[in-house]
């Protein structure tokens, strides 16, 4: 079935062509024809399978269909996402797909200057994406006009409509017009947030591409049990092979990332770091030299384990096993994306053993347990990295070394003190 038989404008069926689409995923061919009939949508469909070009295509025709006929230019369009990457990411896609149509696009979110968003909001958009913080906060202000809104999308429902988004969602949404289409989409959705999500929706259609909570069939997983302080050590092993990659490593702390990149670091790996710490350039940044190629390895936290699309992801690496099955789905859908193969990897200590069942029951499968072979299952330490002496074993130590040295480079210097002089001039 070719993207033409949705009745999409022939400006967006060229951007489509552009960017390299050809033919649409089973979610588009599902959601977009009850997108384009106005129809309130929850859509439940694997990572990386599409989700953002099923509803931002039926949105681009309806608002340049909207410009064409004359209608009053205003904000039409609201999509929630509870990432700033996630954020940006649509944009771009919206950028992508709607190439050539005089269609205005704003981003809102935190963690950078408020001004620039501001400017572009008052000259008159007709999409915002939006994460929720930042966009209530502008309009308490005021600085937001919503009055003639009529496309609501909520990005990752599950997520954001989990308990601690909800009261952020609520308060959003009572400010809306009653009048408007809201469409939900997520790779996960419970029966239990199903029931909630309705709350907001007006008799919705229902899309489901796939088992609920099912990992993408593109992606091979399995298991290596290992020892909680072997982990860098075989998470080393691994990247030394010469198919690692584009490899993704996800922790659950953001002390945990710090200290794994610096160790990755000092044994040679190219390596950047992403996690909520750090700043909107440095993340940004570390993403962009991941999708370029320049660094071997991104360690981060489950902020990018959401609908962030990076080509050529070849491993995901669970370094911390993740806490709930959802979490685990999401972050190995990071790999194996657009019918690609995948590999999906999790280092899984006796403690964390539990969790590795509750997962396997929730996705309705065993995972293959693997050995490294040659690896060293019995250490009482792990061996120093390359260049590394014996004695400097205690990464945690050495971290703080380092994450010290690079704050004293970047502080400014101080004016070297004169030191008093007798009336001679002798010091």
């Amino acid at each position: 079935m070719p993207f033409s038989n949705f009745g999409l404008g022939k400006d967006i069926l060229r951007a489509i062509q552009k960017a390299g689409y050809t033919r649409p995923t089973p979610v588009q061919v599902a959601a977009i024809p009850k997108v384009m009939q106005g129809n309130d949508l929850i859509a439940i469909a694997q990572t990386g399978t599409g989700k953002t070009a099923a509803f931002v295509l039926p949105m681009l025709h309806r608002i340049s269909l909207a410009n064409q006929q004359g209608q009053p230019r205003g904000t039409k369009a609201l999509i929630l996402a509870p990432t700033r990457e996630l954020a940006l990411q649509i944009m771009e896609n919206i950028r992508a797909y709607g190439n050539g149509l005089p269609i205005r696009v704003a981003a809102i979110f935190g963690g950078v200057e408020e001004e620039a968003q501001i400017k572009a909001v008052r000259k008159g958009v007709d999409m915002i994406v939006a994460t929720p913080g930042r966009l209530i906060d502008l309009m308490e202000r005021q600085k937001v006009d919503f009055s003639m809104l009529e496309m609501l999308v909520l990005d990752e429902a599950d997520r954001m409509l989990h308990m601690g988004f909800l009261p952020d969602i609520e308060t959003i949404i009572k400010d809306l017009p009653k009048r408007r289409q809201t469409l939900m989409f997520s790779a996960t959705l419970s029966k239990e947030v199903e029931s909630l999500a309705r709350r907001f929706l007006y008799q919705p259609k229902m899309v489901q591409i796939g088992k609920r909570s099912n990992p993408a069939d593109t992606v091979v997983q399995c298991v290596y049990e290992v020892p909680a302080h072997l982990k860098s050590q075989m998470l080393l092993a691994l990247l030394r092979q010469s198919h690692f990659t584009r490899v993704l490593v996800f922790v659950r702390m953001k002390d945990g990332a710090n200290v794994l990149t610096n160790f990755l670091k000092l044994a040679g790996v190219k390596v950047a770091r992403l996690h909520s710490s750090r700043s909107q350039e440095q993340r940004l940044q570390a993403l962009q030299d991941f999708k370029d190629g320049k660094v071997q390895v991104l360690v981060a936290t489950d902020i990018v384990a959401r609908g962030i699309d990076i080509d050529g992801v070849s491993h995901v690496v669970n370094y911390d096993f993740p806490v709930n099955p959802e979490d685990y789905v999401h972050r190995i859908g990071r790999t194996g994306r657009a019918e690609a193969q995948g590999e999906a990897i999790s280092f899984v200590p006796k403690g964390d053993l539990n969790l590795l069942g509750m997962t396997e029951l929730s996705i309705g499968q065993r995972l293959e347990r693997k050995r490294l072979r040659g690896f060293d299952y019995h250490a009482t330490t792990p061996a120093p990295a390359a260049g590394e002496k014996p004695e400097k074993r205690d990464w945690r130590k050495r971290t703080r070394e380092i994450e010290a040295k690079q704050t004293a480079k970047s502080a400014p210097k101080k004016p070297a003190s004169k030191k008093p002089t007798d009336k001679r001039g002798r010091k």
